[in-house]
């Protein structure tokens, strides 16, 4: 990812960004030139050919922030409904487990704030509200935990095989069969 958590740049990331470009508009106004611009502020010097054309064409305000370079899909008040329905189960949901996958959470969102995401995009969007990958413990709905551990208890002990042999081991545990 290119920035921290996939989320962009923060507000005071791109603040001191404008900042840079602004006294680059300084340095264009007192004739500097490109890569002595560029050396200074140690940016590229692509960068500062396109904020001097910028500049050329709009003055400072060409070189001031467009804000963030996309505003998220899902706003913070509609993910904590998303997060009220992810808590009810996957079941609540029609579907027969209550395991929530990537897909199952991307027709969620389509169907509540008919919203498309990819499932990169979903993965993503719960990590940057501090959700993280959970692999459940698959066992069978009818196990009978107290029935396994009399089994390992009373039964397995009779069924394994002794582990050390009766009888002498080889000469050189590297060669068996040598003498």
């Amino acid at each position: 990812m290119r920035y921290a958590q996939g989320g962009g740049l923060t507000a005071e990331r791109r603040a001191f960004r404008e900042q840079i470009r602004l006294e680059a508009g300084e340095m264009f106004a007192a004739g500097r030139d490109n890569a002595e611009v560029a050396k200074e502020l140690r940016v590229h010097v692509r960068s500062v050919q396109r904020w001097r054309r910028e500049w050329a064409d709009q003055g400072d305000a060409g070189l001031a922030s467009k804000g963030p370079a996309s505003l998220p899909k899902l706003s913070d008040e509609l993910f904590v409904k998303l997060e009220a329905a992810l808590s009810l189960g996957a079941k609540a949901h029609g579907w027969t487990d209550e395991r929530w996958t990537l897909a199952r959470i991307q027709t969620l969102i389509g169907r509540m704030f008919h919203k498309t995401f990819t499932e990169p995009g979903v993965c993503l969007l719960l990590h940057r509200h501090g959700w993280s990958p959970q692999v459940p413990a698959r066992r069978a709905t009818q196990r009978d935990d107290e029935a396994v551990a009399t089994w390992v208890k009373e039964t397995w002990p009779a069924v394994e095989q002794p582990r050390r042999r009766s009888g002498p081991g080889p000469s050189s545990p590297t060669r068996p069969g040598s003498r």
